[in-house]
């Protein structure tokens, strides 16, 4: 079974998305190798994050990547070397609108797709429903999904609302389900976030005078399940998914039915 990605190995896997957006094979490796600003990781973590990359599908033959990194997924800098830091700007708004549109798009598909016998966009209506997609399978179990959107294959960090997470805590029914974004903005992979890890995750309130209103939560592997429940034993993954084994460390693979 395939293991975790190492954090070395996994930032090295960033940079290689970040630069080969406009930069070959060739010329980010010579980057990476001499220049003093990336000599923080070693040449083998580079190769390593190049043929992961390689072998999940999220960068072609080519040389192409996938996935559009953002600068917030970076984490380490990468993105903003010798760049005054931006707490926000429109720009980046907007790409995580686009991004988490993308997502929500993918898992409304995949349910259409599975033969449910309603499904709803109700963050289209408003955000006070705690949850972005409501479904009736073809089984008529209900679902209220939680779509959370990401570009990242490397690992899962989500943003978690506390009017999220009482909903969540309060009705049976709710789920979240996280979808990798690929360039094209289309759904590259799709995974179920386990409920029983999340109501565990999130952090305390101390006292009666504070409390958290959002958490950053980093999903590990076991969390994760590859697919989206369909009903009947069936997991759905997007027509153009990637390796999913690998993709966020996940370590089993989805049953797939349309």
């Amino acid at each position: 079974m395939p293991s975790p990605l190492g954090e070395g190995t996994r930032r090295a896997a960033l940079r290689w998305l970040a630069h080969l957006r406009i930069a070959s094979v060739t010329r980010a490796r010579a980057l990476f190798t001499h220049h003093p600003r990336y000599a923080d990781l070693t040449p083998a973590q580079y190769s390593e994050g190049l043929e992961w990359l390689r072998r999940t599908g999220m960068v072609t033959p080519s040389g192409r990547p996938a996935v559009d990194i953002t600068g917030s997924e970076l984490g380490d800098g990468t993105a903003a070397l010798a760049v005054p830091r931006i707490l926000w700007s429109q720009a980046a708004e907007e790409v995580k609108a686009r991004i988490g549109a993308a997502g929500e798009r993918a898992v409304l598909d995949l349910l259409r797709s599975s033969g449910a016998l309603m499904v709803r966009h109700v963050a289209s209506i408003s955000d006070a429903f705690g949850y972005d997609v409501e479904a009736v399978l073809a089984t008529a179990k209900s679902m209220h999904v939680e779509v959370k959107s990401t570009t990242d294959p490397t690992r899962l960090l989500v943003h978690l609302t506390r009017h999220e997470y009482e909903v969540m805590r309060t009705d049976p029914e709710w789920a979240m389900v996280a979808v990798l974004v690929g360039c094209d903005e289309c759904a590259l992979s799709v995974a179920d976030v386990c409920r029983e890890w999340l109501l565990s995750a999130v952090p305390e309130d101390r006292s009666r005078n504070g409390r958290w209103e959002s958490a950053r939560l980093v999903v590990p592997p076991h969390a994760l399940t590859a697919g989206l429940d369909a009903g009947h034993g069936r997991r759905l993954l997007p027509a153009r998914s990637v390796s999913t084994r690998s993709v966020w460390g996940m370590r089993s693979s989805a049953v797939v039915s349309a």
